[in-house]
């Protein structure tokens, strides 16, 4: 068992430990303050290592007396060398204190374990200190959000934008009338402020609302310039720019991957009915 025990304790530190720097003191036998010869090997390490983080503190001791008693002795070397270091180096903010007690007695020589190993990192390793903990970077997956075409949600005649976003549910995809851009570019035309007031003035009385903008275009095989995207992002800007938090704003441009109507259009209307903006509900 004691085997069991010391073989995952070794393989902690050893993660610990793994690609960094680390400086080690030693205490006399059931002490732990630090002699004067210690004392001073550590005042010179410090003057060394001002810009240094300190990422852990290992304490242990030797095999003599009771496992409580090198347990708590341990501690309390980490104890010292941890308040020696507060406020002079920098500290990681999940910093480990590690206590191993006569667990960590690795060498036969009993005055080699009375110890507390500082692992730290040097100033010029601090940008890659994640991959040196080997720490990776934790992905969140997104929800998946079902859009829902708004024929779907048979609103009643003449709702208002606020009617339709009330009514709404998460996925609801609601048509921006009247939002009509110069021809070829995302410059927006002054008759759209209406359209864009109305839905400054819903979000602003709903601010749990987050929304996606997602612009289509027509009349075009591809959307080479990515005129949708921009389209969907000068309505953000306009947004952002009247109050509302960006991060309540995603957008995204479709081109013409999701025309209402089949591409080339017969008629104007058609061609009208692709060319739009839409909002789609993300959270109420």
């Amino acid at each position: 068992m004691k085997k069991v025990l010391f073989y995952s304790v070794f393989l902690l530190v050893f993660q610990i430990g793994k690609a960094q720097e680390k400086f080690v003191v030693y205490f006399d036998n059931n002490k732990y303050d630090l002699n004067k010869v210690e004392q001073a090997k550590f005042d010179k390490w410090i003057a060394q290592n001002k810009t240094s983080k300190i990422l852990s503190i290992t304490g242990s001791t030797d095999e003599v007396g009771t496992n409580g008693f090198n347990d708590t002795l341990s501690q309390k070397r980490v104890n010292t060398i941890y308040a020696l270091v507060n406020g002079k180096l920098k500290i990681r903010k999940d910093f480990k204190s590690i206590s191993l007690g006569e667990k960590g007695a690795t060498s036969t020589n009993k005055a080699e374990n009375r110890k507390a190993i500082i692992h730290y990192i040097f100033e010029k390793d601090l940008a890659r200190e994640d991959e040196i903990l080997g720490i990776t970077p934790k992905v969140v997956q997104e929800e998946e959000i079902i859009p829902i075409e708004e024929e779907r949600m048979h609103f009643p005649e003449g709702a208002t934008l606020q009617d339709k976003i009330e009514l709404s549910t998460k996925g609801t995809l609601i048509r921006l009338n009247n939002i009509n851009f110069h021809i070829n570019t995302f410059a927006v035309m002054a008759n759209s402020k209406p359209s864009i007031s109305e839905l400054v003035r819903v979000l602003d009385k709903y601010p749990k609302i987050k929304i996606e903008i997602q612009g289509h275009i027509c009349c075009v095989d591809k959307d080479v310039k990515n005129l949708s995207l921009d389209r969907a992002k000068q309505i953000k800007r306009i947004l952002v720019y009247e109050g509302i938090n960006e991060r309540r704003i995603k957008v995204r441009g479709f081109g013409v991957s999701k025309p209402k109507f089949p591409i080339p259009e017969k008629t104007e209307f058609e061609a009208a009915q692709n060319r739009r903006v839409e909002i789609m509900i993300l959270d109420k």
